[in-house]
């Protein structure tokens, strides 16, 4: 299977600094990503959090948002691929990220990734959606001044809506 995540410097710097986090902090870590992974318009934490993970895992602000990107970045690269964990467990060591922390991804993989999917498969990744639609269409046939016109006229109506409201426009 070709590499779900290529080792560019970003990449390199976040493998870095996840072999770094504390091993008994990193699943809960992973377990909350996945847990608002599905989610598009939330963040996995809110600004306060965020604080006291900086605190926590004694990674600077920046570091902890390439971490919690990058984290976010693998995981959903499993489920858009449906990885078992084992091959993602090799994808992730071939990055060169430790055994123990390849090893957390797997469990959460295991534990969470196919209600992961399910979540993701059901949800739109349009705005709007498509709900119904309804045409008119007008032929002129002729005109006082031409009389073997063919003059087609259509109207479409499209009923979108979105994801978020009731209503369709």
């Amino acid at each position: 299977m070709a590499a779900i995540v290529k080792e560019t410097q970003s990449i390199k710097q976040a493998v870095m600094l996840i072999n770094g986090i504390d091993a008994g902090k990193f699943p809960r870590l992973l377990s909350r990503i996945l847990q608002k992974l599905h989610l598009k318009d939330e963040d996995s934490f809110n600004e306060e959090e965020k604080e006291k993970l900086h605190v926590a895992l004694y990674l600077e602000k920046q570091d902890l948002c390439l971490v919690l990107e990058t984290v976010s970045f693998i995981l959903e690269q499993a489920a858009y691929y449906n990885m078992k964990p084992a091959a993602l467990q090799q994808q992730l060591e071939n990055i060169h990220l430790s055994q123990e922390k390849a090893e957390a991804f797997c469990q959460a993989w295991t534990n969470m990734g196919q209600d992961i999917v399910e979540k993701l498969r059901q949800s739109t990744f349009a705005p709007k959606k498509l709900e119904k639609i309804g045409f008119c269409l007008n032929l002129e046939m002729g005109h006082s001044t031409q009389a073997k016109m063919k003059s087609p006229h259509a109207v479409l109506e499209l009923g979108v809506n979105s994801e978020d409201s009731e209503n369709a426009e």
